[in-house]
C-alpha cells in the first residue's frame, strides 16, 4: 500500500458533499471511475498551452502585444487562485456532481465561443471563462480522489496529474495542426469544446447524484490561512507552477524568434508536456515513502537543468531543456499535490487543503508569464525569465526542508472548522 495514504475516507463524512459512500476495494476496481479521472484531467490545460504556438498568428489577427498575449494565462490562473478558495463552500452548497457538470459545459462553450472571437478583449474574456471552468474542477476533484482511492491516493493522484500535463501535450500539438489545416487560428482554440463536452456527459454518468450539502464545510479556507504550514505549501506549489505557466506561454514564442516555426514550436511544447505526464505519473509512484522531499529535490534539480540550458544555451539541446524542465515541472506537481493531501486524514479536510494551496499557488503562479513578458520588453529576450525560474527552485528547495512527515499532524493540530 502506497504511504501516501493516510487514512480511509469512506462513508458519511462526504455525503454531504454530494460523494455517495463506496467500499476501497469498489472504488479502486471502478474502471469508470478511473476514467472519469483521466477525461477530467485531460481537459483542465489543453486552452492554456494551446495558444502559446499560434502567438504569431493570433498578434498579426488581433493586434495584440506580448503582454496581452501574457492575459490569456494570468487572467485565467488568476481565477483558478481566486476560486480555489471557495472550493469547500461550492462542494457543500451544490454537490460534486452539479458543481463538476456545470464546470465542464462551462469549458466546453468557453472554447467553442473562441471560434468567433476576433479581438483581445474576447479572447480574455474567454480565457476568464475557461479558468473559472478548471477552477471548480480542481477545487473539488482532489476530494473524490482522496474518498474513492485512500489506499492509492499516490497512484492516482500521479495518473491525475500526469492527465493534466497530457492534456497540455495535445493542446501544444494539435491547436497549430488544426489551425494549419483550417487555414484558422480560431479552429485551433474551438476544437476544445469536443472533448469538454465528452467529459461532461461522462461526469454526468459516473458521478453518484449529488444532493445539495446542508453542512458546512469540514474546515474553512480561513481557518487554514492561520497556520504558516499553510503559507509554505501555497508559496512553494505558486513559485513552481509560475514555471509552468512561463513555459507554456512563453517557450513557443522564445524559439519562433530564433527562427523555428509555429509547428515546430509547438512540437516542443508538447515533448516538454509529455515529459511533464510521464514524470507527474510516475514520481508518485516511486516515492513509496512518506517522506517525500528526497523526490521533491529531483524534481526541482530537474528543473534548474532545464531552465539554466534554456537560459545559457538554448540552441544547443533544446529537445533536453524541454524535457528535462518539463519532467521536474510535472513530478513536483503531482508530488505537491500528494504532499498536500498527506497532512490531514480525511478526505473533506484534506481536499480543503488541496484547495486553498492550489488557491494561493496559482494567484501566484498567474503573475510569473506577464513578469516574463515585462522582462522581455526591457532586456530584449527571454532569458532573464529563465534565469527569474531558476531561481524560483532554489527558493522552493529551500522551504521544501520543512516537509518532515513529523511535521504534518502538528502543522494542523487543533485547526477549527471556521
Amino acid at each position: 500500500m502506497p504511504s501516501g495514504s493516510a487514512g480511509s475516507a469512506t462513508g458519511p463524512e462526504m455525503v454531504g458533499a454530494g460523494i455517495m459512500p463506496r467500499s476501497d476495494h469498489a472504488a479502486a476496481g471502478s474502471a469508470a471511475m478511473i476514467g472519469l479521472v483521466v477525461l477530467v484531467g485531460l481537459n483542465l490545460r489543453p486552452f492554456l498551452t494551446a495558444t502559446g504556438p499560434l502567438t504569431a498568428a493570433i498578434l498579426a489577427s488581433t493586434g495584440m502585444t506580448l503582454q496581452g498575449m501574457a492575459l490569456l494565462t494570468l487572467v485565467p490562473m488568476l481565477l483558478m487562485g481566486l476560486c480555489a478558495f471557495a472550493g469547500p463552500a461550492v462542494q457543500s452548497a451544490f454537490g460534486v456532481r452539479s458543481a463538476m457538470l456545470w464546470a465542464l459545459l462551462l469549458l466546453a462553450a468557453g472554447s467553442l465561443a473562441r471560434r468567433w472571437t476576433s479581438d483581445g478583449l474576447g479572447l480574455v474574456a474567454t480565457a476568464a471563462a475557461l479558468g473559472l471552468g478548471v477552477a471548480v474542477v480542481q477545487a473539488v476533484f482532489p476530494a473524490v480522489l482522496k474518498h474513492h482511492f485512500p489506499h492509492r491516493l499516490a497512484v492516482v493522484t500521479g495518473l491525475y496529474s500526469a492527465m493534466l500535463m497530457g492534456g497540455g501535450a495535445l493542446g501544444a500539438r494539435l491547436s497549430p495542426i488544426i489551425a494549419g489545416a483550417a487555414d484558422d487560428w480560431h479552429m485551433g482554440l474551438a476544437w476544445l469544446a469536443v472533448p469538454a463536452l465528452v467529459a461532461a456527459i461522462a461526469a454526468l454518468l459516473v458521478l453518484p447524484p449529488a444532493e445539495r450539502g446542508d453542512d458546512a464545510p469540514a474546515i474553512s479556507a480561513r481557518a487554514l490561512l492561520r497556520r504558516p504550514r499553510m503559507w509554505l505549501l501555497m508559496a512553494s506549489f505558486g513559485l513552481i507552477n509560475g514555471g509552468y505557466s512561463s513555459i507554456i506561454a512563453w517557450l513557443p514564442p522564445f524559439y519562433q524568434e530564433r527562427g523555428w516555426s509555429a509547428a515546430a514550436s509547438g512540437g516542443l511544447l508538447a515533448m516538454m508536456a509529455l515529459a511533464q505526464a510521464i514524470a507527474a505519473l510516475l514520481c508518485p509512484m516511486a516515492a513509496r515513502r512518506r517522506d517525500r522531499r528526497g523526490w521533491l529535490w529531483f524534481t526541482m534539480t530537474l528543473q534548474a537543468i532545464g531552465f539554466a540550458g534554456l537560459a545559457a544555451a538554448p540552441d544547443l539541446a533544446p529537445t533536453l531543456w524541454a524535457l528535462s524542465v518539463g519532467a521536474g515541472l510535472g513530478g513536483c506537481f503531482a508530488l505537491s499535490m500528494v504532499v498536500a493531501l498527506d497532512h490531514l486524514p480525511d478526505a473533506a479536510r484534506a481536499g480543503a487543503l488541496a484547495a486553498v494551496m492550489q488557491g494561493g499557488g496559482f494567484l501566484l503562479a498567474a503573475i510569473a508569464p506577464w513578469v516574463v513578458a515585462l522582462l522581455h520588453e526591457r532586456s530584449g529576450g527571454f532569458v532573464a525569465g529563465w534565469v527569474m525560474h531558476l531561481a524560483n527552485v532554489g527558493i522552493v528547495a529551500i522551504l521544501t526542508v520543512r516537509l518532515t512527515p513529523r511535521s504534518y499532524e502538528r502543522a494542523f493540530a487543533g485547526t477549527p472548522p471556521r
